[in-house]
């Protein structure tokens, strides 16, 4: 990317970043369309291209750019001494709530790169992809495991409340509706339901 993007002012690159977000996040890599991002950032389809050549490098920078935010929001946010796996997973989503006030389909749009299947897309981020997930698997391994219950699966319950953040998520991306407080407070009955059914 040319790095003059950044001397743009903080209130033009965001408008770009979130339209970008947005269209990626509802749409994925092939569907994505240039135009409806420079319609929904108010900005020119040249301008696009001048800071980002082409949209897989767009796509590049905006998971690039995502990961270093998330990153540092949720290792800041994720005590190094905490042992609790849903106090930990209540810390992880407060980050991705606070976010969300700056970058509303941020984590939509990580959890479309999750299953994002174009094979050009992937090369450009494969890298940054798995030093992010190394990152949260590396939180998880401060969790007591023997706070679980004897006969249940830890992973499957991980997977589970996966599965929930990532649907619920969808639903208010495709609404239109990503309010973090809302995500917050709902996402957080579920973990209480995990943690009333899975701990001894």
């Amino acid at each position: 990317m040319n790095e003059k993007f950044f001397d743009l002012k903080k209130e033009k690159q965001d408008r770009i970043i979130n339209a970008s977000l947005k269209v990626f996040a509802l749409n994925g890599f092939q569907r994505a369309s240039t135009d409806e991002m420079v319609k929904e950032a108010e900005i020119s389809k040249g301008l696009i291209f001048h800071y980002f050549t082409s949209k897989i490098g767009l796509y590049g920078f905006l998971y690039d750019y995502s990961t270093r935010f998330m990153t540092l929001e949720v290792s800041t946010n994720v005590p190094k001494n905490e042992t609790d796996m849903i106090v930990i997973l209540e810390k992880i989503i407060e980050a991705q709530a606070d976010a969300m006030t700056q970058y509303p389909y941020m984590q939509a749009f990580l959890r479309r790169a999750y299953t994002e299947n174009d094979t050009g897309a992937l090369e450009q981020i494969y890298d940054t992809r798995m030093r992010y997930y190394s990152m949260y698997s590396d939180i998880m391994q401060q969790a007591d495991m023997s706070m679980i219950r004897d006969d249940l699966d830890p992973n499957l319950i991980g997977a589970m409340f996966e599965y929930t953040c990532d649907g619920y998520l969808k639903e208010l991306a495709a609404k239109g509706e990503i309010v973090p407080q809302t995500y917050l407070k709902e996402i957080k009955k579920y973990l209480a339901l995990i943690k009333k059914m899975a701990y001894k």
